[in-house]
């Protein structure tokens, strides 16, 4: 582009005059003009997201990753060691990262900004021992536990559990793996194909292996722990495992509670680049459906982000606002309104001006018509004190006309001097001597 810019400058622009023929300069000048377009096409966004540490979550990130890298304008790549959500949020804030996938019920903070909800996860709480174990007040003392890596929502939401029976972290210990066969699981998990599988064979490994429900479908709305759980969370919200979901582990309903899994980033970052994200995300939503059947449905071109923790990303508030009408289309009717009253004053004004005319040409038609009368009234034969009457009338028009004219009542245009004329010339004619 560089020498057909020179070149372009050489042959073209050079006072010496062309050195190409005219057609050939044209066509130098429309192939400047489609390359410069070129080079104003849409930037590419690369993003660097944090790779989560779940590894649904983490193999969620990566087919994000894998469809994005066949769109030019927004690409995803991911960090090589992966995080704990609250890790991961700290390397969004540091600037080490872009994006990270998190669950929406960790604590609020001022510079991170949510870009979109993707998928809920569903809080899963098992024992080995049955549902009875559940239910003691002291469930979790000298147990092991598996609540998901240290940072994660399981991990937050568990320890809360713990504080509030009055356990402390010497009352229990931590299983890194499912595979050390807890006594207890607490964890926050989507409901997906690869998932079911998993809890199904721990039933096949555990057979006493149960999950804990809140209750019934029908305690929600009811005053029941569900409601209390959603109201001390606000980003919980009621979810209910159907029947036959994990084979028998779900021979009856299970009531529990759920929480969606969003993208975040910093809130300074670029905001077009983010509107471009949305889009491509929302772009692929039907793939994305195809490898996770069940997490993805909920995503639509107006997702809801009222139970964000986060405020939201500016560059998501302008995708979802896209739609939104201009300020023009916004106000055009009060405008139109407007328009429309401002002509209508004005087409009153003018109207009120004209009458005020009208009225001012038919007083002075009147002093017309009477000074004509008078003098028409007088002939040669008419005694002296007819004359005189006539006279002292018209001069008595001549006043009134003054004073109207001082009250603004007539204009001192060209009919009030035909006016004052006239009645001169009448008055002379009647032999008025000061006329």
């Amino acid at each position: 582009m560089v020498l057909l810019f020179v070149l372009f400058r050489t042959c073209i622009l050079t006072q010496s005059g062309p050195l190409i023929s005219k057609p050939t300069r044209q066509i130098l000048f429309i192939a400047l003009a489609l390359l410069t377009l070129s080079a104003c096409d849409k930037a590419t966004h690369t993003f660097r997201m944090v790779t989560p540490t779940e590894p649904v979550d983490a193999s969620i990130a990566g087919e994000f990753s894998e469809l994005l890298s066949e769109n030019a304008s927004v690409r995803i790549n991911l960090t090589t060691t992966p995080l704990s959500e609250e890790a991961a949020l700290n390397a969004v804030e540091a600037g080490t990262a872009d994006l990270a996938l998190v669950s929406n019920n960790l604590p609020f903070r001022n510079n991170i900004a949510t870009v979109i909800s993707l998928y809920p996860t569903v809080l899963h709480i098992g024992s080995q021992d049955g549902a009875a174990a559940l239910q003691r007040p002291d469930a979790f003392r000298d147990a092991s536990v598996y609540a998901g890596p240290d940072g994660s929502a399981s991990r937050l939401i568990f320890e809360r559990i713990a504080d509030r029976m009055g356990l402390t972290t010497d009352d229990y210990q931590y299983a890194g793996e499912l595979d050390e066969m807890p006594d207890f699981i607490v964890v926050f998990a989507p409901i997906s194909p690869e998932r079911i599988e998993e809890i199904r064979s721990l039933r096949d490994q555990f057979p006493d292996f149960e999950l804990s429900s809140m209750g019934a479908p029908d305690d929600i709305g009811s005053g029941g722990i569900i409601d209390a759980a959603a109201l001390l969370n606000p980003h919980f919200q009621p979810f209910v495992i159907p029947v036959g979901t994990y084979g028998a582990l779900t021979q009856e309903p299970v009531l529990t509670v759920a929480v969606d899994k969003i993208l975040v980033a910093r809130s300074d970052l670029d905001a077009t680049a983010v509107y471009d994200l949305v889009n491509e995300i929302l772009r692929l939503r039907p793939a994305l459906a195809a490898k996770r059947p069940g997490l993805f449905q909920r995503l639509t071109d107006d997702f809801d982000t009222s139970r964000s923790t986060y405020v939201l990303h500016s560059g998501t508030q302008a995708y979802l606002q896209r739609s939104a009408p201009t300020v023009y289309e916004r106000y055009s009717g009060v405008a139109e309104v407007i328009v429309t009253l401002i002509v209508a004053i004005g087409s009153a004004s003018i109207a009120a001006v004209r009458i005020f005319r009208m009225r001012r040409k038919n007083r002075i038609d009147t002093f017309y018509t009477q000074t004509i009368a008078l003098g028409r009234s007088v002939t040669a034969d008419s005694p002296p004190d007819e004359v005189e009457r006539v006279i002292r009338e018209v001069r008595g028009l001549q006043n009134t006309a003054f004073d109207l004219l001082i009250d603004e009542k007539l204009a001192a245009d060209e009919s009030f001097r035909i006016f004052i004329t006239l009645s001169n010339d009448v008055l002379r004619k009647l032999g008025d001597s000061d006329a």
